[in-house]
């Protein structure tokens, strides 16, 4: 543990510090996950290998999410039925596509433009998300899908949205905030809205928790870069959720999604 620690605080960078305060803003103040925002400034940026930024934002995640998940698990805004179903598809396609990743990039190298491709991918999916959300919602609701019905497609459906979520997370660091949780929507439509982010941000936690540990065993994590960010990103996610509801967020969402949408182009035709 010693080395460590020791890893984290003299390693700290000022410029990703600066990173995480700045992605901490953003998050808190439009509750998109860190992973659409960070990964790519980690890869476009600073020129960091892409394995290297999308195993570091996992454990990132993991260790926020981890403070999210209690303050919703304290106010009883956690449906855990669905974090249950979420986490049985999502932790086995996890560990299939870590032991993928690791077998691409020993047989033939080219992991690095797979997880770029991917989270390019992811974020332009993102960026649709973000646009759209509000008329998905509104598109399943005059539908009057109910929570009383059809239970047992719903848990069948939540089971493979954690599966899916549990590939694109493990390579892309991308998906389990706004894509998720619009699925989530789409689903459980009469289901209060602050139980349904309580149940992403708790499932987020063990997805990313094991996905990063993989991404840990196979030598893809920079410890350093991850102390520094979190320097920065926490009082960032503190500040801007203080901030936010003073702002016009429909605005800065659009403003948010254009920007991904233009990242995820320029990674996908890289």
């Amino acid at each position: 543990m010693e080395p460590l620690a020791l890893s984290l605080l003299s390693a700290v960078e000022p410029a990703y510090v600066l990173s995480g305060l700045g992605v901490g803003l953003l998050v808190g103040m439009t509750g998109v996950g860190g992973g659409s925002l960070m990964t790519p400034l980690l890869v476009l940026l600073f020129g960091v290998h892409p394995a290297t930024a999308v195993g570091t934002d996992l454990l990132y995640a993991a260790v926020t999410k981890t403070a999210g998940m209690a303050v919703h698990g304290f106010n009883k805004t956690v449906d855990w039925a669905v974090t249950g179903l979420l986490a049985l598809g999502s932790i086995p396609a996890t560990a299939l596509t870590l032991w993928a990743l690791s077998h691409v990039q020993a047989t033939t190298g080219g992991a690095a433009r797979l997880i770029a491709f991917v989270l390019g991918l992811m974020l332009i999916v993102t960026s649709a998300t973000l646009i759209f959300r509000r008329f998905l919602r509104g598109l399943v609701e005059k539908r009057h899908i109910a929570d009383e019905g059809h239970e047992d497609e719903r848990g069948v459906a939540t089971v493979a949205l954690g599966a899916l979520l549990g590939v694109v997370v493990s390579i892309s660091s991308v998906g389990a905030g706004a894509i998720g949780m619009t699925a989530l929507l789409m689903l459980y439509p009469r289901r209060p809205i602050a139980r349904l982010i309580g149940s992403d941000i708790a499932h987020a936690v063990p997805l990313t928790l094991i996905a990063g540990g993989g991404h840990w065993l196979i030598g893809s994590v920079d410890f350093g870069l991850l102390g520094s960010l979190l320097v920065g990103s926490i009082p960032g996610v503190v500040i801007g959720s203080a901030f936010g509801p003073r702002l016009p967020e429909p605005a800065l969402r659009m403003v948010l999604a254009a920007i991904l949408a233009i990242v995820g182009v320029k990674l996908v035709t890289g």
